[in-house]
């Protein structure tokens, strides 16, 4: 029997004043409350309860060791009350790691809304596109591109990632189509992961395969934004995820070349650490995000790049 629970029955007794009553408030028997207070008393060699037929009497020592336990056992139902009412109220500080190209794009806009809606939630926002650790970094929810590895946390699909080959209109101008098998006479903008330096290499689908080229000449940069930011200059053809070339579609900047190709297993995942009791400000953002996203088109099977089909 743990100590916690041997001092809530000697705190029951004491308060009762008698085994058997302690023993009904508790659902014990009283031969039960009686072992528990003598495996107290051989814990600390020290003897407690002076017992009689009738009654008990605590000893001075008993009368000292029931103070400190009635103290602890208020505090500690004090701090339990208070984790379980906060755990339960939408306030405090919610700390969310996002991706840079898919934080700016698809959720910034958003957090005007959230912040709107639950005033109490303070958010801390960090943007990073390497891998973070989230309990060293104490991050609450990050959003994570590419694919996934096996582990204790929980993810939830946002959307497939799909890649679009775009090139500017002003590198389009006075070309025929570019085809697959010219790739590798084009200049191309490539992504190079910080952490491995592994660069991505360019996805070609043929029938129901997926090939990867790597083709010649390369300006390589380990940014999304700033791929397609060199792309819509004219530099070269870049092959990047739907959600960095949004916006730059929508401006007219960069021109699609080339059927959309999902990438299998790649997603866009919001991921927070698997918990019995989870944090009402994580459900409340996790939630919000998972409907404002399906609202604007992308569900965990579409995404509007579907459209360059």
């Amino acid at each position: 029997m743990d100590k916690l629970n041997l001092l809530r029955i000697f705190a029951t007794v004491v308060n009762q004043r008698s085994f058997v009553n302690a023993a009904s408030v508790l659902g014990l028997s009283p031969s039960a409350v009686s072992k528990a207070i003598t495996r107290l008393e051989d814990d600390l060699q020290i003897q407690l309860i002076f017992r009689t037929t009738r009654s008990i009497t605590l000893t001075t020592a008993g009368n000292d060791y029931a103070n400190h336990a009635r103290t602890l056992l208020r505090d500690l139902d004090d701090c339990e009350n208070r984790l379980q009412e906060e755990n339960q109220l939408a306030h405090g500080t919610l700390r969310i790691n996002l991706p840079v190209s898919y934080g700016r794009q698809y959720i910034l806009p958003l957090l005007t809304d959230f912040c709107a809606e639950y005033p109490n939630i303070n958010l801390n926002v960090s943007f990073e596109d390497s891998y973070v650790d989230m309990i060293e970094h104490s991050i609450d929810v990050t959003i994570r591109s590419g694919t996934l590895e096996d582990s204790s946390l929980v993810a939830r699909q946002l959307s497939p990632m799909d890649f679009l080959i775009c090139a500017s209109p002003d590198y389009l101008e006075n070309k025929r189509a570019i085809l697959p098998n010219e790739y590798d006479k084009h200049a191309w903008i490539r992504f190079r992961f910080r952490q491995s330096g592994r660069l991505n290499p360019i996805m070609v689908k043929k029938g129901n395969r997926i090939l990867y080229t790597d083709p010649g000449r390369d300006f390589i940069v380990d940014d999304g934004e700033a791929s397609a930011s060199l792309c819509a200059a004219g530099m070269g053809l870049a092959q990047l995820p739907h959600f960095t070339l949004r916006s730059w579609l929508d401006d007219g900047k960069l021109c699609v070349i080339a059927p959309y190709l999902r990438a299998p297993k790649f997603g866009v995942w919001m991921i927070y650490a698997k918990r019995d009791y989870l944090p009402v400000k994580i459900r409340l953002f996790t939630d919000f995000i998972e409907t404002r996203i399906s609202a604007g088109g992308e569900t965990p099977r579409h995404t509007w790049a579907e459209q360059y089909s």
